[in-house]
């Protein structure tokens, strides 16, 4: 059995993309991406690169200020937020993120961290710091409930060549 969390690290923004791109290999229609970490992480970064796993051609921004993209024409669909700009959770559950979830799509959040009790409790979590130069990034994946724990040994291998070190058991 594989562990939680698993920590990765990559060296450059393309390179995180690439992991994000690996790791999307592994999305299901449903799942829940959180993407925590300060300003200038890497979290669109990431988005960038995971869409691109799915197959989606269309250019991926922050949605910083229109708080929702969707993205489509890849294997699912992609609903990319950023709840950064929130000011309460009613203004998350007024998104309809249920309606979003339930669709053939995969939902990444940006400062997902910050909403969580407004977020369904089965998600995979990924906390992004930033590393020992300026490119560098540190990514711990976390998987809470669902089908999460049973997946972890498929994420640790999607992510094998970027993986750095092994936490406590599952």
């Amino acid at each position: 059995m594989s562990r939680w969390p698993v920590v990765v690290a990559t060296t450059s923004a393309a390179h995180t993309q690439d992991l994000a791109a690996a790791l999307a290999a592994t999305a299901v229609p449903g799942d829940l991406v959180l993407l925590a970490g300060e300003m200038g992480a890497g979290k669109t970064a990431f988005a960038q690169g995971f869409a691109r796993g799915l197959g989606i051609t269309d250019q991926v921004t922050s949605p910083t200020f229109t708080i929702v993209q969707e993205y489509t024409g890849g294997r699912l669909n992609m609903h990319h937020l950023d709840v950064y700009r929130l000011e309460s959770l009613r203004e998350v559950a007024d998104l309809g993120l249920g309606e979003m979830l339930d669709e053939d799509a995969v939902m990444l959040v940006e400062w997902g961290d910050a909403v969580l009790p407004a977020l369904p409790d089965q998600y995979l979590e990924l906390r992004i710091t930033f590393g020992t130069d300026e490119d560098a990034r540190r990514i711990e994946l976390r998987g809470v409930g669902g089908s999460w724990p049973a997946r972890a040994r498929a994420i640790a291998e999607a992510v094998a060549a970027w993986r750095v070190e092994a936490g406590p058991a599952c």
